[in-house]
């Protein structure tokens, strides 16, 4: 009888654990999927019932873990179920077309979150010692947020302006971290900024030249963005002058994640290639063929 009364117990805790989870992933997918004004009606519902309770805790960890799981997690997850939706209704003509298109925005998706957390720390810190420095570091933010959102839901239409835009607006927040540490050179002529660009890869460059480049240096640097023609190429370079780069080290997953990127949209086309000038530090420069996305636009 204990055998078998032990048995029943083990039988019993393996399928709530399963249940358990089939709830859990269930939430995690309309997580992912729902749209921010529905979420946030959710949560002032549940904050309106558990108040009515007077017990808010289990409201706050349901608002914790939602936006945790929507921010960190839910783009990478939408494209995973739009994957899936793309192989189980699409037809064999198309379905190549579909899984690229889901390939990219998972690739897209995938936004360092750690720099989020990291501002907002900062924006923390200065709110007792600077103020001021925290309330423009706080408007740096969100000119960062307006502009990454749209362009992380957009499958197309970014241009090389729209990139330079958000760049500024997180290099002005780096600055505010590291000071006079950081210089910030843009060259980038006024007729390319209606030229179409990938979404994110010149924040993965400049964000991989600071991490690794100018962060290590103890007197800091300078960050230049480029771009120019070249017959019939776009090319887009940051360069810095910090440590250097090591020659035989891997890609980090930036740098794959724009190759791969840069593999799916242009084939041969289109190329990253990473340099070490003469005068030390690295350059990491993007060319995409110009003609034939200035037909496309």
């Amino acid at each position: 009888m204990r055998a078998s009364q032990i048995n029943h117990v083990l039988d019993f805790l393996r399928q709530a654990i399963n249940e358990a989870s089939k709830w859990w992933w269930r939430f995690f997918d309309w997580v992912a999927v729902v749209e921010w004004r529905r979420l946030f009606l959710t949560w002032f519902v549940v904050l309106m019932c558990f108040g009515v309770l007077n017990t808010p805790q289990p409201a706050v960890w349901y608002i914790f873990i939602s936006f945790a799981v929507k921010v960190l997690a839910g783009g990478k997850r939408k494209a995973e179920l739009v994957a899936r939706d793309a192989t189980l209704q699409a037809n064999v003509a198309t379905l190549e077309r579909r899984l690229m298109e889901a390939q990219m925005a998972a690739l897209q998706a995938q936004v360092e979150p750690h720099f989020l957390f990291n501002t907002l720390a900062l924006i923390g810190q200065l709110i007792e010692t600077n103020p001021q420095e925290a309330a423009r570091v706080h408007a740096h933010l969100i000119d960062y947020l307006r502009s990454t959102l749209p362009q992380m839901r957009a499958r197309d239409g970014s241009t090389l302006g729209k990139q330079v835009e958000l760049s500024r607006a997180y290099l002005a927040i780096m600055q505010a971290r590291m000071k006079e540490r950081l210089g910030i050179k843009f060259e980038v002529p006024l007729f390319l900024h209606s030229a179409p660009f990938p979404p994110m890869m010149l924040q993965t460059l400049i964000e991989n030249s600071i991490k690794h480049g100018l962060e290590p240096k103890i007197e800091g640097g300078t960050v230049t963005v480029r771009a120019q023609v070249v017959g019939s190429t776009l090319q887009v370079e940051v360069c810095d002058d910090g440590v250097g780069i090591d020659p035989h080290a891997d890609d980090g997953v930036g740098l794959a994640n724009i190759r791969e990127r840069l593999q799916l949209l242009y084939g041969a086309q289109a190329e990253l290639a990473i340099a070490t000038p003469p005068g030390g530090g690295a350059c990491a420069t993007i060319r995409l063929p110009y003609k034939m996305m200035m037909e496309d636009a």
